[in-house]
């Protein structure tokens, strides 16, 4: 990496291999902030474009830092300032229901106009599930949907809690190819008022019904419950609560389908300049830290899969769009925003590919005769899912 300072001087740093980059510094205190806190001060100098890259991108940038955060041999101190910043989100305060209404609205209530800049046709905001590497992003998300509706072993009529339902293709995709009957909750309004449109459109609002509601608020009982890409804003202080709400709700021959990001090893800290400007409160859990929980819930992990590079992917589909529609995205927000967001998709799709982020699926029941001793229905069921879908798109065109 070429390095410039504000006044002049050049260094170059590593061992000469590429991908190569380089940035040049737009003033001295740019330097000093950067080297006072990198973490925070690299994210918020790009927004306000204090630096200049001059060879490469920014995820060359990223993707170079990243590599050398999880290199063997780091800085000692890099490696115990990590770890007192693990500890410190795990012991804060938790995330109240007030609290976690605030840190939803801060993220999903933008208009869905700016995520159609850049998320699939149906608005999915989560990890897709590449059947090959080339999928596209549509077909990715649809099989995505596809495969948790084969974990969660559906039969037509059941009741199926959707917990962060975001703009409820889920929900629809359970109701219209399952035959489900789905409750959708959501802690922002933007997303409650375009699910409602789209089960409307659907003709499903008879039996996908969507509520603005935390999850803490939902009473009842359940067939089914699933929750996508909604754990990261528990908070490790909840992790009990949620799990045992999850459990009151779940039936008692019921199925629970949770997808995560996480670390398959220690716990390690989120990123605060992330927390700060994109999830305030978020956090990803360690596995270690949340087997305890279900166990204490009663829970019974019934199947566990590791998602490894299927949210790169995603991202990479997701900032290449951004890219596309950049234009488009500053007429709307301006161009320190678009700097923040490029920086979060950049920065995120380092995260999987170089710092141990993966996504995790766990499918839990309270008994285990609730599922097939095998996998094999799963290989079956989404067979079978796969041919409503053309039956309902060639419905669709005729």
């Amino acid at each position: 990496m070429e390095v410039r300072t504000s006044t002049g001087p050049a260094f170059v740093v590593g061992d000469g291999r590429p991908p190569f980059c380089g940035l040049r510094f737009a003033d001295k205190a740019a330097e000093w902030e950067l080297i006072r806190d990198p973490e925070m001060g690299l994210g918020e100098l790009y927004a306000d474009g204090r630096f200049e890259l001059i060879l490469g991108d920014l995820y060359n940038l990223l993707a170079l830092g990243a590599r050398n955060i999880v290199a063997p041999g780091g800085p000692g101190l890099l490696t115990a300032l990590r770890t007192l910043q693990s500890l410190w989100q795990r012991l804060g305060p938790g995330v109240a229901p007030g609290r976690a209404r605030a840190n939803a609205s801060h993220h999903y209530d933008l208009d869905a106009g700016f995520y159609r800049l850049f998320l699939d046709d149906d608005l999915q905001y989560s990890c897709a599930y590449f059947e090959t590497p080339s999928a596209s992003l549509e077909a990715a998300q649809l099989a995505k949907k596809r495969h948790i509706a084969a974990k969660l072993a559906l039969s037509p009529g059941q009741k199926v809690l959707d917990i962060g339902c975001g703009w409820g293709g889920l929900a629809l995709y359970l109701a219209q190819n399952c035959g489900a009957e789905v409750l959708g909750v959501t802690l922002a309004r933007e997303q409650l008022q375009l699910a409602r449109q789209r089960a409307q459109s659907a003709g499903l609002a008879d039996t996908v019904h969507f509520a603005l509601k935390d999850y803490r608020e939902v009473g009842g009982s359940f067939d089914r419950v699933v929750s996508i890409g909604m754990f990261e804003h528990v908070g490790p202080k909840n992790y009990d609560a949620f799990f045992a709400r999850v459990a009151e709700l779940l039936a008692e021959d019921g199925v629970a389908l949770v997808h995560t990001i996480g670390h398959l090893g220690a716990p390690a800290p989120t990123s605060s300049w992330l927390r700060k400007y994109i999830f305030p409160d978020g956090y990803i859990p360690s596995l270690m830290e949340i087997a305890p929980s279900l166990a204490r819930a009663g829970l019974a992990v019934a199947d566990l899969e590791v998602l490894r590079e299927h949210y790169a992917l995603t991202l990479e589909h997701w900032r290449a769009r951004f890219k596309a529609n950049r234009d488009a995205a500053r007429e709307i927000f301006g161009e320190r925003f678009c700097r923040i967001w490029e920086f979060y998709l950049a920065a995120s799709e380092c995260a999987f590919r170089y710092e141990g982020c993966v996504v995790l699926q766990f499918q839990l029941v309270r008994k285990f005769e609730a599922l097939p001793i095998t996998r094999d229905y799963l290989f079956r069921r989404e067979a079978e899912l796969r041919a409503v879908e053309e039956r309902l798109r060639s419905g669709a065109k005729s």
